[in-house]
């Protein structure tokens, strides 16, 4: 929450109160962290914006009732991918929607598993089906969380025959990020605690609302050390390739991709409070002799498209530290693989990498990625997505 001046008020977290596919707990998950928020603070509250994870799809009714759960941004279905190949077209065959791990994919696994579509239906990503909730009107959707599924900024339209099949009515209709979208239901208001006139802002993917909160400069990278691990960059031109993002946001291209590997996988083996002791025992100047890739589950999206790459896991040395530290150099060699891949597309080279997120904290893992990355890493913590969504929203109130 800022001030209208720019200045940080309150910033919350908290983990899913439901299994993360569960769409009914982003509800409850929104309701609880609004609920901690003293009064004074919520009845000052003019605007709201939500960040979602990148690729996360329901299919819901009309009434934006879940039919099930979502399926989350990891899940690729190869069974999928020729038929989101041929609904795209051969424009757009290097495009994310065109892929086993995009959202087209997903969309026609939902369609097939409800036998559902068309205007009974309703085909949503995470953050817009939230702010379908928070307006009670589920028509709108955002265009940075919806190139996955086949969204062409560019033209603005959707790609191929995407918009000319039988399910068609269940897409929703694009906004850009930062447009506002409508007041407040008074339900959810008053749910909320919040004033009627709070405006509901379009927003964007978690990791572009990071990369707003970091405000990076010319040659700068981000990287987002979370769950995932998603690199971003400003280009002056639009950038394709596969597992390649595109989007176009506050005025300016930005590019990246999004790996299954990332921090998660950690917690395959390690508790979190263990992490900062395991770390401190790591000397970053050498190499542990690892050669890792530690995907939490067969399956790539970036910087290879590869629903079938397998995680590489062993041997598992003796030594916890020297085993973690092998598994973040294995980490920090995918980002390395990532940017290269993002400069052989067109991008701009890399001179220094930004680091948001939860790894961001750890500073032997900004050590061992920048001798990897062999340029200077910062860490940023404290840019946070939530702190890019509420600038957002602050600009969108200055909007005629």
């Amino acid at each position: 929450m800022l001030e209208a001046s720019g200045a940080l008020v309150a910033e919350l977290a908290a983990d899913y109160p439901r299994p993360f596919a569960d769409p009914l707990g982003w509800q409850e998950g929104v309701i609880a962290l609004c609920r901690q928020l003293p009064d004074h603070c919520r009845a000052a509250v003019g605007a709201v914006a939500v960040d979602g994870t990148s690729g996360t799809l329901l299919l819901s009714g009309a009434d934006g009732c879940p039919l099930g759960p979502a399926l989350p941004y990891h899940q690729a279905f190869p069974d999928q991918a020729q038929a989101a190949a041929d609904l795209v077209g051969p424009s757009g065959q290097d495009l994310p929607a065109a892929s086993a791990s995009g959202s087209l994919a997903r969309a026609l696994e939902l369609i097939d598993r409800y036998g559902v579509g068309g205007p009974e239906a309703l085909l949503r990503h995470q953050a817009d089906w939230l702010s379908g909730w928070l307006l009670a009107d589920w028509r709108w959707g955002e265009e940075t969380n919806n190139l996955r599924l086949g969204w062409d900024q560019l033209e603005g339209r959707w790609l191929g025959q995407i918009a000319e099949q039988p399910w068609s009515a269940a897409l929703p209709e694009l906004r850009p990020a930062g447009t506002r979208l409508g007041e407040l239901a008074p339900s959810v208001a008053a749910l909320l605690g919040l004033p009627k006139t709070c405006v509901v802002v379009a927003g964007c993917t978690d990791a572009s609302a990071a990369v707003l909160a970091a405000d990076p400069q010319p040659g700068d990278g981000v990287t987002v050390l979370g769950t995932t691990l998603v690199l971003k960059q400003f280009s002056a031109t639009p950038v394709q390739g596969p597992g390649i993002s595109c989007q176009r946001l506050a005025g300016r291209w930005l590019v990246g991709g999004a790996s299954n590997a990332g921090a998660g996988v950690l917690r395959q083996f390690f508790a979190d409070a263990l992490l900062p002791e395991l770390s401190r025992q790591i000397d970053p100047r050498t190499s542990s002799g690892l050669e890792l890739r530690p995907l939490p589950r067969p399956g790539e999206r970036f910087p290879v498209d590869d629903p079938q790459l397998e995680p590489i896991l062993e041997p598992r040395p003796v030594s916890d530290a020297l085993y973690l530290q092998g598994l973040l150099e294995g980490l920090s060699r995918i980002e390395a693989q990532g940017w290269a891949a993002l400069e052989r597309q067109g991008a701009p080279p890399v001179s220094r990498v930004l680091s948001l997120g939860g790894g961001a904290r750890n500073p032997q893992w900004r050590a061992i990625r920048q001798r990897i990355l062999g340029v200077p890493v910062i860490n940023r913590p404290q840019c946070t997505a939530a702190l890019g969504m509420a600038r957002l929203a602050l600009s969108a109130l200055s909007q005629p």
